[in-house]
Order: C-alpha cells, then sequence, then structure tokens
C-alpha cells in the first residue's frame, strides 16, 4: 500500500516552511499532486516543481483546485491518496507529526475516511467558522446519516474511490467538495469512515511565519477575523455553496463505480 498528496494551495508565504518540512513528507507520501491558483508567481511554481516528487498544475479557474488536485495525482499511481488544503496540513506537520503519520496508516485500510476536528482543534478557530459551519456541517451530516464535521479540508480515498470521485464530480465546486466528496462516496456504496483529529487545526494565524503560530498568536488573530463583518459574510455564503452542492449532488445522476481490479489498484 501507497498514499500520495493531492492538495490545493494558495501561497501566503509557507514555501519555507514546505522545504523544510519536504523530506519528511516524502517519508510518507511516495509523491505530491499540488494545484495552484491563475495569479501565482510564476517563479515560486518553478521552485515547487524543482522539488523531488512534486507535480503542480496552474488551474484556470481557482474553483477548479481541488478537483485538479484530485486529477493530477492520478498520474502518481499511489494505491491511495490524502486530499488535504495545504496550509492545514503543513501546520498538521509541524505541530502534531505522530497523529499525521497515524492517520496516514489508517487511511490505507479504507476506500474512504473523513477528517474532522476534535473539540480541541475547532476551539482554535473564529467563531465565524464555528457557528456558520455548524450549519453546513448538520445539513450534510444528515444527508450522509451519521454526524460529522465535513470542513476540516482534509480527506483520504483509495485509488477507485478517487476515480468514482473524478467520474461524478463538477469542476469548479471549490469549497462545495466538502460535501460533494463524501456523498458521492455514500451514493456509490463505499463506506464512509470517519476519523476527528487534534492536528487540524486554524491554519490562517501562521500566514507568512516561519513556523505554525502558537495559541496566543491563534487567539488574537481569530478575534481580529472575528470583528470583520465581511468574513462573517463570507462564511455565511461558503455555508450555503456546501449545502446547495450537497442537495445538488444528492438529486444529480451518479455513474457506476469505474472498473477496477483489485481493491486499491491503479
Amino acid at each position: 500500500m501507497t498514499i500520495a498528496l493531492a492538495t490545493a494551495w494558495n501561497p501566503r508565504g509557507e514555501f519555507s516552511r514546505f522545504e523544510t518540512l519536504h523530506p519528511r513528507l516524502l517519508e510518507e507520501y511516495v509523491g505530491m499532486a499540488i494545484s495552484l491558483p491563475p495569479e501565482v508567481d510564476p517563479q515560486l511554481a518553478k521552485k515547487m516543481n524543482a522539488l523531488p516528487r512534486v507535480d503542480t498544475v496552474v488551474t484556470e479557474h481557482w474553483s477548479h483546485g481541488r478537483y485538479m488536485a484530485l486529477k493530477l495525482v492520478e498520474e502518481i499511481g499511489a494505491t491511495h491518496v490524502q486530499y488535504a488544503d495545504f496550509d492545514r496540513l503543513l501546520r498538521w506537520v509541524e505541530t502534531y507529526p505522530d497523529e499525521w503519520k497515524y492517520v496516514l496508516k489508517q487511511a490505507q485500510e479504507v476506500d474512504c475516511l473523513i477528517l474532522g476536528r476534535s473539540p480541541d482543534a475547532y476551539q482554535t478557530h473564529p467563531k465565524a467558522l464555528v457557528e456558520t459551519e455548524a450549519i453546513s456541517n448538520l445539513v450534510v451530516s444528515s444527508l450522509l446519516g451519521r454526524t460529522m464535521d465535513i470542513s476540516a479540508g482534509s480527506k483520504c480515498f483509495s485509488k477507485h474511490a478517487c476515480r468514482t470521485i473524478l467520474a461524478n464530480s463538477v469542476p469548479g465546486n471549490a469549497l462545495g467538495t466538502d460535501a460533494e466528496w463524501p456523498i458521492i462516496m455514500k451514493h456509490s456504496d463505499f463506506t464512509v469512515n470517519y476519523l476527528e483529529v487534534d492536528g487540524l487545526e486554524w491554519e490562517s494565524a501562521d500566514r507568512y511565519q516561519d513556523k505554525a503560530a502558537d495559541r496566543y498568536s491563534q487567539e488574537t488573530a481569530a478575534t481580529i477575523y472575528d470583528a470583520d463583518p465581511e468574513n462573517w459574510s463570507r462564511r455565511v455564503a461558503i455555508a450555503m455553496e456546501i449545502v446547495k452542492v450537497g442537495f445538488d449532488t444528492i438529486n444529480s445522476k451518479l455513474t457506476a463505480k469505474p472498473a477496477t481490479g483489485n481493491r486499491g489498484d491503479c
């Protein structure tokens, strides 16, 4: 069994941390597929491509970022894939490395593993995220038939499950994939497993820092974030997008699972 990383990343000063963590990442991932926004610095993209076992794609539309990362990772040929928002993953590897490694091992035993945030991890987030995500999590959990935090930005799939998502997913759903991908799994008769972790803490306070922010810095950044009404408005719109995509996926006609040999084969 092997696992690769698929990730969408809008770099905000984290590249030096990526370079530092790159050897540690390659101890666990056989390769990394990174989708980047249209406005990414070409020199930065070039530096990423120069790193061993890193493949990048610059998206035409950033709303396609997650889909394109999942599509690109197929070329790596691993038996399993972890999708993770990259800024959040970097923090996880820095702060809870043993937990991260444990999760990757668990992920390779199943077809679908949704990763949620523990209560401690959720406490690091601004109220604007906690209160709006409570709505989208509640609705999507109802559609899945199980209480889950579906908005933590990390999910793991077997290669066969990944192909099933790509066969049924619509590019452009952006954060709506938080609902779309698990619902595709459930309605394609895959077992949707779930695990809460401490490492998926709020990552925005880490931007333009040389390491993960401490708890005080997170709390300060969260207070500032909550004081801006535009952030609340944006998070409400995101929650509505996730809910809408969830219902759209439920009401769409899903294709059969793509043909495969042994479970997890490429």
